[in-house]
């Protein structure tokens, strides 16, 4: 058997592992979009294929996020058949995923094939045309339920924790008159917090590939960020009379946010300002978390006694159209706008960062992950000026940062996770989704909890499992 590393190997994006077994079916773990900046490793990530399409012979999705399920209409495009597996709300998810993934790409290859006359015109990786194809492939299952592929292959999904219906994956496969089990974390979520159920802990496994996104970070408290979201507010928006800006991944972050500031509201703590969620895919994301309720962890299910709506209150508005998006930016009132995407690479929030980052009296708070070379990386680095659509703008607004609302475990949370993995089972385990330094980190925390044989693999690589 062969584990082949393609997305996701030394960097947190374009997750994509191929497993081919003995009997040659070939098993492929997600199918992500590489979201970085270089222009070398998104060729090779968004345009190559660790095996034929028409090779493989299924796919198993972890969960909906771009970066895991984005590649999926052009691996369908390019001859894959098969189906692809996934959780019930997993595939609800994807659906509008994919459609505003597609559309951002048409849009984009628009605006370049507009602007750029002497360059050379791109394509789309697939247009909206291409996505229907793609969920005609996918196939739902329950968490905890055992689901036999082939004669010789089985997989369970357990409860990741990290957005709605992320899973998990304990893939079992039968070798040599013996089974072989390979564990896949997806994105490990976070115990104890809210909405989502905690992470069902990975079990005994002979093989395992784990996430190592905050590898060496521990993450500030809930109770310490909420009060950290209400002094930001206060200051930015009640004594600078400015405006909020909170770039958030329309799905998991901005509800979690909104969220939050519900609770805020409801107690009475938060001022009495307007809060616009911007970002249609936002908006469709939160009418599919209340069609899931079955992913809802117990205090969710608490708060909605007293609160039907846990994603709406009297002073929050989402906006749909683009011209009332614009009005945010043509008006001087003290606001809050939440708005997509997380690392500021796509979207409206890059028109109200253009409009606002050159502001002394407002505010840009990041809730999540940023890769270095990304608009909200450099931000978060400091950066005095930051291009933004070709002009050059000086960074006056205030950056802020709260990583407590992150949906990815941090290090203590990972080792957590991975309690009841079996230490003198397992064979290997492969550090993936992880910039260099997090996953060296990681590495050095596994290694002094007694964990063997530990692999950074690098896209392309492939190792023997016996």
């Amino acid at each position: 058997m062969k584990i082949k590393f393609w997305g996701a190997a030394g960097e947190v994006t374009g997750s994509q592992h191929l497993i081919e077994t003995a009997e040659g079916l070939k098993i492929l773990l997600d199918c992500g979009i590489y979201q970085g900046n270089d222009e070398e490793q998104r060729a090779s990530i968004n345009y190559q294929w660790a095996a034929p399409p028409n090779e493989i012979d299924f796919v198993i999705l972890s969960h909906a996020h771009i970066d895991h399920c984005g590649k999926l209409p052009k691996l369908v495009k390019d001859g894959y058949m098969g189906p692809v597996f996934c959780t019930h709300a997993t595939k609800d998810l994807a659906a509008i995923m994919l459609l505003d993934s597609a559309h951002i790409q048409e849009k984009d290859a628009e605006y370049h094939n507009k602007k750029g006359k002497k360059k050379a015109k791109i394509e789309p990786l697939y247009t909206t045309e291409d996505i229907l194809p793609a969920l005609d492939a996918f196939v739902s299952i329950s968490y905890n339920r055992e689901f036999k592929i082939s004669d010789s292959v089985s997989f369970i999904f357990r409860d990741a924790g990290h957005l709605l219906g992320s899973a998990s994956v304990e893939l079992k496969i039968r070798q040599n008159n013996k089974i072989v089990s390979i564990g896949f974390t997806g994105d490990i979520g976070r115990p104890s917090r809210p909405i989502l159920r905690d992470p069902v802990c990975m079990p005994p496994v002979d093989y395992l590939i784990c996430e190592s996104t905050y590898g060496g970070k521990v993450h500030e408290s809930r109770v310490n960020s909420d009060h950290r979201l209400l002094e930001i507010v206060r200051k930015t928006c009640v004594e600078n009379k400015g405006k909020l800006i909170i770039p958030s991944f329309s799905v998991g972050r901005t509800q979690e946010v909104v969220l939050a500031l519900n609770t805020l509201h409801e107690s009475g703590e938060l001022p009495e300002i307007p809060v616009y969620v911007d970002s249609p895919l936002a908006i469709n994301a939160t009418q599919v978390f209340m069609m899931h309720p079955e992913c809802f962890d117990k205090e969710m299910y608490e708060f909605m006694r007293s609160d039907p709506n846990p994603f709406g209150f009297n002073t929050l508005r989402y906006i749909k159209n683009v011209d009332d998006s614009k009005k945010l930016n043509d008006s001087s009132e003290p606001c809050i706008i939440i708005s997509a995407s997380g690392m500021a690479e796509a979207g409206r929030i890059k028109h109200h960062l253009f409009n606002h980052i050159e502001d002394p009296l407002s505010t840009v708070l990041f809730v999540g992950y940023c890769t270095p070379g990304s608009l909200g990386g450099q931000l978060l680095a400091g950066k005095e000026s930051v291009y933004i659509f070709g002009e050059e703008l000086k960074v006056n607004a205030a950056i802020q940062s709260i990583d407590a609302y992150s949906a990815h475990a941090d290090q203590p949370e990972i080792l957590q996770f991975l309690k009841l993995v079996d230490k003198s089972r397992l064979n290997k385990i492969f550090l993936v989704h992880g910039e260099p330094d997090r996953q060296l980190a990681l590495k050095d925390a596994l290694i002094s909890e007694g964990y063997m044989d530990i692999e950074l693999p690098e896209q392309g690589q492939e190792f023997i499992c016996n």
